[in-house]
Protein backbone atom coordinates (compact mmCIF):
# COMPACT_ATOMS: atom_id res chain seq x y z
CA UNK A 1 0.00 0.00 0.00
CA UNK A 2 1.58 3.81 -1.03
CA UNK A 3 1.07 6.35 1.03
CA UNK A 4 -1.60 7.79 -0.65
CA UNK A 5 -3.80 5.04 -0.85
CA UNK A 6 -3.48 4.77 3.48
CA UNK A 7 -7.25 5.54 4.93
CA UNK A 8 -8.23 8.76 5.54
CA UNK A 9 -8.59 9.55 9.34
CA UNK A 10 -12.01 11.16 10.31
CA UNK A 11 -9.53 13.15 13.28
CA UNK A 12 -6.11 13.71 13.71
CA UNK A 13 -3.39 15.71 16.28
CA UNK A 14 0.28 15.18 15.96
CA UNK A 15 -0.01 11.41 14.63
CA UNK A 16 0.25 10.50 11.20
CA UNK A 17 -0.77 7.26 9.84
CA UNK A 18 2.58 5.78 7.95
CA UNK A 19 0.90 2.14 7.74
CA UNK A 20 -2.33 -0.23 7.32
CA UNK A 21 -2.73 -3.89 7.11
CA UNK A 22 -6.33 -5.58 6.60
CA UNK A 23 -4.15 -8.43 8.37
CA UNK A 24 -4.54 -10.31 5.16
CA UNK A 25 -8.38 -10.32 5.08
CA UNK A 26 -8.75 -10.79 8.78
CA UNK A 27 -8.64 -7.23 9.77
CA UNK A 28 -10.14 -8.12 13.43
CA UNK A 29 -8.00 -8.02 15.92
CA UNK A 30 -7.32 -7.81 20.12
CA UNK A 31 -4.18 -8.17 21.73
CA UNK A 32 -1.00 -6.93 19.92
CA UNK A 33 2.35 -7.45 20.68
CA UNK A 34 5.58 -6.04 18.28
CA UNK A 35 8.66 -8.36 18.58
CA UNK A 36 11.23 -8.80 16.07
CA UNK A 37 9.96 -6.76 13.96
CA UNK A 38 6.46 -8.57 13.56
CA UNK A 39 3.27 -7.90 14.85
CA UNK A 40 1.64 -10.63 16.78
CA UNK A 41 -2.29 -9.76 16.91
CA UNK A 42 -5.32 -11.95 18.13
CA UNK A 43 -8.41 -12.24 16.19
CA UNK A 44 -11.95 -11.14 18.11
CA UNK A 45 -14.08 -13.13 15.23
CA UNK A 46 -11.26 -14.78 12.68
CA UNK A 47 -10.83 -17.20 15.41
CA UNK A 48 -6.89 -17.50 15.65
CA UNK A 49 -3.67 -15.10 15.44
CA UNK A 50 -2.31 -13.40 12.71
CA UNK A 51 1.47 -12.56 11.80
CA UNK A 52 2.21 -9.21 10.23
CA UNK A 53 5.76 -8.61 9.15
CA UNK A 54 6.17 -4.78 10.47
CA UNK A 55 10.28 -4.52 9.44
CA UNK A 56 9.49 -2.05 7.03
CA UNK A 57 6.17 -0.16 9.00
CA UNK A 58 5.54 2.28 5.50
CA UNK A 59 4.46 -1.59 3.93
CA UNK A 60 3.00 -4.41 6.73
CA UNK A 61 2.73 -7.56 5.48
CA UNK A 62 0.79 -10.41 6.33
CA UNK A 63 2.86 -13.47 6.82
CA UNK A 64 0.94 -15.95 8.61
CA UNK A 65 -2.05 -17.24 9.74
CA UNK A 66 -2.39 -19.75 12.45
CA UNK A 67 -5.90 -20.77 13.62
CA UNK A 68 -7.48 -21.65 16.74
CA UNK A 69 -8.83 -24.86 18.06
CA UNK A 70 -12.51 -25.08 17.12
CA UNK A 71 -14.87 -22.78 19.49
CA UNK A 72 -12.01 -21.13 20.98
CA UNK A 73 -10.97 -17.74 21.73
CA UNK A 74 -7.30 -16.57 20.74
CA UNK A 75 -7.96 -13.10 21.55
CA UNK A 76 -5.29 -12.42 23.78
CA UNK A 77 -1.26 -12.97 23.79
CA UNK A 78 2.69 -12.42 24.98
CA UNK A 79 5.73 -12.12 23.88
CA UNK A 80 9.00 -11.82 24.77
CA UNK A 81 12.60 -12.76 23.13
CA UNK A 82 11.79 -16.79 21.74
CA UNK A 83 8.75 -17.42 23.39
CA UNK A 84 4.65 -16.70 22.42
CA UNK A 85 2.35 -17.52 25.40
CA UNK A 86 -2.18 -17.65 23.85
CA UNK A 87 -4.63 -18.01 25.32
CA UNK A 88 -7.26 -20.45 24.82
CA UNK A 89 -10.66 -19.94 25.81
CA UNK A 90 -14.65 -20.65 25.12
CA UNK A 91 -15.05 -18.68 22.24
CA UNK A 92 -17.71 -16.17 24.43
CA UNK A 93 -18.63 -13.71 21.36
CA UNK A 94 -19.86 -17.13 19.30
CA UNK A 95 -21.90 -18.52 21.83
CA UNK A 96 -25.69 -17.70 21.67
CA UNK A 97 -25.93 -16.94 25.52
CA UNK A 98 -23.84 -14.20 24.70
CA UNK A 99 -25.45 -12.72 21.23
CA UNK A 100 -26.66 -10.20 23.34
CA UNK A 101 -23.30 -8.20 24.56
CA UNK A 102 -24.87 -7.07 27.40
CA UNK A 103 -24.61 -10.60 29.20
CA UNK A 104 -21.49 -11.24 28.79
CA UNK A 105 -20.81 -8.03 30.79
CA UNK A 106 -22.56 -8.59 33.54
CA UNK A 107 -23.37 -11.13 36.34
CA UNK A 108 -21.60 -13.66 37.47
CA UNK A 109 -19.44 -15.41 34.25
CA UNK A 110 -19.28 -19.02 35.63
CA UNK A 111 -22.42 -19.50 36.07
CA UNK A 112 -23.67 -18.96 32.78
CA UNK A 113 -20.57 -20.42 30.80
CA UNK A 114 -21.68 -23.44 33.05
CA UNK A 115 -18.12 -23.81 35.27
CA UNK A 116 -18.64 -22.09 38.75
CA UNK A 117 -20.46 -25.47 39.56
CA UNK A 118 -18.47 -27.59 37.18
CA UNK A 119 -21.59 -29.46 36.50
CA UNK A 120 -21.63 -28.75 32.27
CA UNK A 121 -19.68 -31.57 30.78
CA UNK A 122 -20.57 -30.47 26.88
CA UNK A 123 -17.57 -28.93 26.52
CA UNK A 124 -16.79 -27.92 22.94
CA UNK A 125 -13.58 -25.73 23.48
CA UNK A 126 -9.91 -26.22 24.23
CA UNK A 127 -9.01 -23.97 28.00
CA UNK A 128 -5.76 -23.09 28.60
CA UNK A 129 -2.46 -21.46 27.70
CA UNK A 130 -0.39 -22.60 24.44
CA UNK A 131 3.44 -21.97 24.42
CA UNK A 132 5.35 -20.91 20.48
CA UNK A 133 8.81 -20.53 20.08
CA UNK A 134 8.80 -17.45 17.58
CA UNK A 135 12.91 -17.78 16.91
CA UNK A 136 11.67 -17.66 13.57
CA UNK A 137 9.03 -15.14 13.74
CA UNK A 138 6.89 -15.55 10.37
CA UNK A 139 6.45 -19.73 11.88
CA UNK A 140 5.22 -20.02 14.91
CA UNK A 141 5.75 -23.03 16.19
CA UNK A 142 3.83 -24.62 19.45
CA UNK A 143 5.97 -26.19 21.65
CA UNK A 144 3.78 -26.58 25.07
CA UNK A 145 -0.03 -26.00 26.60
CA UNK A 146 -1.19 -25.71 30.14
CA UNK A 147 -4.96 -26.51 30.53
CA UNK A 148 -7.21 -25.66 32.51
CA UNK A 149 -10.27 -27.23 33.84
CA UNK A 150 -12.84 -24.20 33.13
CA UNK A 151 -13.93 -21.05 30.42
CA UNK A 152 -9.89 -21.00 29.80
CA UNK A 153 -7.05 -18.26 30.27
CA UNK A 154 -8.47 -14.62 29.70
CA UNK A 155 -5.22 -12.12 29.61
CA UNK A 156 -1.66 -13.13 30.16
CA UNK A 157 1.30 -11.02 31.88
CA UNK A 158 5.00 -12.01 31.00
CA UNK A 159 7.72 -10.11 30.05
CA UNK A 160 10.27 -12.44 30.36
CA UNK A 161 11.90 -15.02 33.36
CA UNK A 162 10.41 -17.94 35.43
CA UNK A 163 6.79 -16.19 36.17
CA UNK A 164 3.92 -15.62 34.08
CA UNK A 165 0.18 -14.76 35.47
CA UNK A 166 -3.10 -14.86 34.17
CA UNK A 167 -6.66 -14.45 34.81
CA UNK A 168 -8.54 -17.89 34.34
CA UNK A 169 -11.83 -18.88 34.64
CA UNK A 170 -11.57 -22.08 36.75
CA UNK A 171 -14.46 -24.65 37.15
CA UNK A 172 -15.83 -24.08 40.94
CA UNK A 173 -15.37 -20.13 40.55
CA UNK A 174 -18.15 -17.59 39.51
CA UNK A 175 -15.47 -15.57 36.83
CA UNK A 176 -12.09 -15.01 35.76
CA UNK A 177 -8.96 -15.52 39.62
CA UNK A 178 -5.47 -14.56 39.45
CA UNK A 179 -3.20 -17.74 38.60
CA UNK A 180 1.03 -17.48 38.40
CA UNK A 181 2.32 -19.95 36.22
CA UNK A 182 6.07 -21.24 36.05
CA UNK A 183 7.78 -21.04 32.98
CA UNK A 184 11.16 -22.64 33.92
CA UNK A 185 10.24 -25.28 31.28
CA UNK A 186 8.26 -23.61 28.61
CA UNK A 187 7.07 -27.04 27.21
CA UNK A 188 5.28 -27.59 30.73
CA UNK A 189 4.21 -24.67 32.45
CA UNK A 190 2.66 -25.01 35.24
CA UNK A 191 0.13 -23.18 37.86
CA UNK A 192 1.58 -22.32 40.81
CA UNK A 193 -0.71 -20.01 42.80
CA UNK A 194 -4.28 -18.99 42.93
CA UNK A 195 -5.56 -15.50 44.15
CA UNK A 196 -9.49 -14.76 43.85
CA UNK A 197 -11.97 -12.36 45.69
CA UNK A 198 -14.12 -13.50 48.90
CA UNK A 199 -16.90 -14.86 47.40
CA UNK A 200 -16.01 -15.60 44.47
CA UNK A 201 -15.24 -19.67 45.01
CA UNK A 202 -18.83 -20.96 44.46
CA UNK A 203 -17.58 -24.56 44.88
CA UNK A 204 -16.33 -24.06 48.41
CA UNK A 205 -19.77 -22.70 49.49
CA UNK A 206 -18.70 -18.79 49.06
CA UNK A 207 -21.55 -15.86 47.51
CA UNK A 208 -20.96 -12.83 46.17
CA UNK A 209 -23.47 -10.25 46.88
CA UNK A 210 -24.71 -8.98 43.63
CA UNK A 211 -25.65 -10.76 41.09
CA UNK A 212 -25.69 -8.11 38.47
CA UNK A 213 -21.76 -7.25 38.54
CA UNK A 214 -19.27 -9.00 36.70
CA UNK A 215 -16.01 -9.31 39.78
CA UNK A 216 -13.79 -10.97 37.18
CA UNK A 217 -10.04 -10.28 36.68
CA UNK A 218 -9.33 -8.93 33.69
CA UNK A 219 -5.54 -8.98 34.23
CA UNK A 220 -2.85 -7.77 36.13
CA UNK A 221 0.45 -5.85 35.76
CA UNK A 222 3.56 -6.88 37.67
CA UNK A 223 6.27 -4.80 38.90
CA UNK A 224 8.91 -6.46 41.54
CA UNK A 225 6.46 -8.39 43.97
CA UNK A 226 3.45 -6.61 43.62
CA UNK A 227 0.75 -7.97 40.93
CA UNK A 228 -2.19 -4.54 39.83
CA UNK A 229 -5.31 -6.44 39.21
CA UNK A 230 -8.21 -5.17 37.25
CA UNK A 231 -11.07 -6.83 38.37
CA UNK A 232 -13.55 -5.61 35.91
CA UNK A 233 -16.91 -4.48 38.45
CA UNK A 234 -14.67 -5.34 41.23
CA UNK A 235 -12.60 -2.84 40.86
CA UNK A 236 -8.59 -2.26 41.56
CA UNK A 237 -6.96 -5.35 43.61
CA UNK A 238 -3.44 -4.86 44.54
CA UNK A 239 -1.78 -8.27 45.47
CA UNK A 240 1.61 -8.94 46.81
CA UNK A 241 3.14 -11.68 44.96
CA UNK A 242 6.61 -12.27 46.51
CA UNK A 243 5.28 -16.03 47.30
CA UNK A 244 4.07 -17.21 43.85
CA UNK A 245 2.73 -20.07 45.01
CA UNK A 246 0.39 -18.25 47.96
CA UNK A 247 -0.52 -14.52 46.31
CA UNK A 248 -1.85 -12.29 49.02
CA UNK A 249 -3.95 -9.14 49.67
CA UNK A 250 -2.58 -5.94 49.86
CA UNK A 251 -5.58 -3.78 49.37
CA UNK A 252 -9.17 -3.96 47.32
CA UNK A 253 -10.50 -0.48 46.63
CA UNK A 254 -13.36 -0.10 44.14
CA UNK A 255 -15.48 2.73 42.96
CA UNK A 256 -18.22 0.91 41.13
CA UNK A 257 -21.00 2.15 42.65
CA UNK A 258 -21.66 5.30 41.84
CA UNK A 259 -18.88 4.51 38.83
CA UNK A 260 -19.99 1.99 36.14
CA UNK A 261 -17.04 -0.78 36.46
CA UNK A 262 -15.46 -2.49 34.13
CA UNK A 263 -11.98 -1.78 35.56
CA UNK A 264 -9.66 -2.98 32.75
CA UNK A 265 -6.41 -1.92 33.39
CA UNK A 266 -3.54 -1.27 36.10
CA UNK A 267 -0.38 0.47 35.13
CA UNK A 268 1.85 1.07 38.01
CA UNK A 269 4.73 4.06 37.12
CA UNK A 270 6.90 3.29 40.30
CA UNK A 271 9.20 5.90 39.93
CA UNK A 272 6.64 8.50 40.84
CA UNK A 273 4.37 6.33 42.78
CA UNK A 274 1.57 6.58 40.45
CA UNK A 275 -1.03 3.87 38.82
CA UNK A 276 -3.09 4.45 35.77
CA UNK A 277 -6.15 2.87 35.74
CA UNK A 278 -8.78 2.50 32.74
CA UNK A 279 -12.13 1.42 33.47
CA UNK A 280 -13.57 0.05 29.87
CA UNK A 281 -17.00 0.73 28.02
CA UNK A 282 -18.27 -2.12 27.65
CA UNK A 283 -21.88 -1.62 26.46
CA UNK A 284 -23.13 0.60 23.00
CA UNK A 285 -24.45 4.49 23.27
CA UNK A 286 -22.58 4.54 27.10
CA UNK A 287 -25.65 2.73 28.84
CA UNK A 288 -22.74 1.64 31.12
CA UNK A 289 -21.62 5.15 31.79
CA UNK A 290 -19.29 7.76 30.86
CA UNK A 291 -15.36 5.64 31.49
CA UNK A 292 -13.02 7.26 32.76
CA UNK A 293 -8.72 6.66 32.83
CA UNK A 294 -7.79 7.30 36.41
CA UNK A 295 -4.59 8.43 38.00
CA UNK A 296 -3.88 7.20 41.51
CA UNK A 297 -1.43 8.19 43.95
CA UNK A 298 -0.24 5.00 45.35
CA UNK A 299 2.50 6.21 47.74
CA UNK A 300 1.02 4.03 50.31
CA UNK A 301 -0.05 0.93 48.57
CA UNK A 302 -2.65 -0.15 50.95
CA UNK A 303 -4.63 3.05 50.39
CA UNK A 304 -4.77 3.89 46.73
CA UNK A 305 -5.92 7.48 46.35
CA UNK A 306 -7.59 9.12 43.13
CA UNK A 307 -5.79 12.44 42.28
CA UNK A 308 -7.43 13.22 38.29
CA UNK A 309 -8.54 11.78 35.34
CA UNK A 310 -7.66 12.10 31.61
CA UNK A 311 -9.42 14.48 29.39
CA UNK A 312 -12.43 13.04 27.70
CA UNK A 313 -12.42 13.29 23.82
CA UNK A 314 -15.07 15.95 22.81
CA UNK A 315 -14.89 17.35 19.24
CA UNK A 316 -17.64 15.10 18.38
CA UNK A 317 -20.61 13.30 20.07
CA UNK A 318 -18.53 10.44 20.43
CA UNK A 319 -21.40 9.01 22.34
CA UNK A 320 -23.94 8.85 19.74
CA UNK A 321 -21.50 7.68 17.48
CA UNK A 322 -22.72 4.08 17.73
CA UNK A 323 -21.04 1.03 19.54
CA UNK A 324 -18.52 1.66 22.71
CA UNK A 325 -17.48 4.89 23.52
CA UNK A 326 -14.88 4.98 26.25
CA UNK A 327 -11.54 3.27 27.12
CA UNK A 328 -10.55 0.01 26.31
CA UNK A 329 -6.62 -0.43 26.42
CA UNK A 330 -3.54 2.07 27.40
CA UNK A 331 0.30 0.98 26.29
CA UNK A 332 1.64 -1.22 29.41
CA UNK A 333 5.43 0.07 29.16
CA UNK A 334 6.44 -3.24 28.72
CA UNK A 335 10.47 -3.51 28.80
CA UNK A 336 10.69 -4.18 25.34
CA UNK A 337 8.71 -1.23 24.34
CA UNK A 338 8.18 2.48 24.97
CA UNK A 339 8.67 2.93 28.51
CA UNK A 340 7.44 6.61 30.02
CA UNK A 341 5.82 7.91 33.02
CA UNK A 342 5.05 10.79 31.15
CA UNK A 343 3.32 9.98 28.26
CA UNK A 344 0.00 7.54 28.37
CA UNK A 345 -1.45 5.93 25.17
CA UNK A 346 -4.63 4.85 25.03
CA UNK A 347 -7.70 3.81 22.71
CA UNK A 348 -11.24 4.93 22.95
CA UNK A 349 -13.42 2.35 20.64
CA UNK A 350 -14.99 4.44 18.75
CA UNK A 351 -12.90 7.84 19.45
CA UNK A 352 -9.76 5.86 18.47
CA UNK A 353 -6.38 6.40 19.97
CA UNK A 354 -5.45 9.45 22.43
CA UNK A 355 -1.98 9.78 24.08
CA UNK A 356 -2.22 11.85 27.20
CA UNK A 357 0.41 13.90 28.75
CA UNK A 358 0.23 13.05 32.76
CA UNK A 359 3.61 15.28 33.84
CA UNK A 360 1.64 17.20 36.20
CA UNK A 361 -0.39 14.22 37.37
CA UNK A 362 -3.48 16.66 38.75
CA UNK A 363 -3.68 17.85 35.47
CA UNK A 364 -3.21 15.16 32.85
CA UNK A 365 -3.80 16.62 29.25
CA UNK A 366 -4.33 15.26 25.58
CA UNK A 367 -1.34 15.96 23.17
CA UNK A 368 -2.39 13.65 20.23
CA UNK A 369 -5.10 11.91 18.67
CA UNK A 370 -5.98 9.62 15.72
CA UNK A 371 -9.73 8.60 14.62
CA UNK A 372 -9.82 5.95 11.85
CA UNK A 373 -12.74 6.69 9.24
CA UNK A 374 -15.18 3.85 9.06
CA UNK A 375 -14.54 0.13 8.71
CA UNK A 376 -14.56 -1.09 5.23
CA UNK A 377 -17.06 -3.50 6.33
CA UNK A 378 -18.26 -5.16 9.65
CA UNK A 379 -16.74 -8.02 11.19
CA UNK A 380 -18.51 -8.50 14.45
CA UNK A 381 -21.07 -10.87 13.31
CA UNK A 382 -23.01 -10.72 16.55
CA UNK A 383 -26.35 -9.16 15.71
CA UNK A 384 -27.52 -5.60 15.75
CA UNK A 385 -24.01 -4.62 15.52
CA UNK A 386 -23.11 -1.13 13.76
CA UNK A 387 -20.43 -0.68 11.26
CA UNK A 388 -17.90 1.48 13.94
CA UNK A 389 -14.27 1.86 14.65
CA UNK A 390 -13.74 -0.13 18.19
CA UNK A 391 -9.96 0.64 18.35
CA UNK A 392 -8.88 -1.72 20.95
CA UNK A 393 -5.12 -2.30 21.76
CA UNK A 394 -2.15 -0.08 21.39
CA UNK A 395 2.15 -0.93 21.65
CA UNK A 396 4.24 1.86 21.23
CA UNK A 397 8.49 0.89 20.06
CA UNK A 398 10.74 2.27 21.88
CA UNK A 399 11.27 4.68 18.44
CA UNK A 400 7.57 5.92 19.15
CA UNK A 401 5.84 4.44 16.73
CA UNK A 402 2.46 3.12 17.87
CA UNK A 403 0.58 -0.01 16.67
CA UNK A 404 -3.02 -0.02 16.98
CA UNK A 405 -5.79 -2.72 16.45
CA UNK A 406 -9.22 -2.84 16.29
CA UNK A 407 -12.46 -5.01 16.21
CA UNK A 408 -13.29 -3.97 12.64
CA UNK A 409 -10.88 -2.21 10.60
CA UNK A 410 -7.33 -3.29 10.55
CA UNK A 411 -3.96 -2.73 12.29
CA UNK A 412 -3.00 1.17 11.91
CA UNK A 413 0.67 2.20 12.50
CA UNK A 414 1.17 5.63 13.60
CA UNK A 415 4.16 8.16 14.01
CA UNK A 416 3.64 10.08 17.01
CA UNK A 417 4.85 13.55 16.28
CA UNK A 418 3.92 15.52 19.62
Amino acid sequence: MTQSDLPTPDYSKNMKLIGYSDQGGRPDGVQLMVNKGHAFIGHMFSDGFSVIDCNDPRDPKPVAYIPAEPNTWNIHLQSHEDLLLVINAKNMFASAEFQNEEEYYKGKLGKKVGTADAASTDRNWTAGMAVYDISNPAKPRKIGFMGVEGGGIHRIWYVGGRWAYASALIDGFTDYIFITIDMADPTNPKEAGRYWLPGMNAAAGEELGDDQARAGLHHAIIHGDTAYGAWRDGGLVIMDVKDRSNPELITHHNWSPPFGGGTHNALPLPDRNLLVVADEAVLDNCADGIKHIWLFDIREPSNPISISTVPIPNEEDYAAKGAHFGPHNIHENRPDSFVSDQLIFATQQNAGVRVYDIANEYQPKEVAAFVPPKPAKLIDRRPNRVNVIQSCDIWVSKEGLAYMSDYNAGLYILEYAG
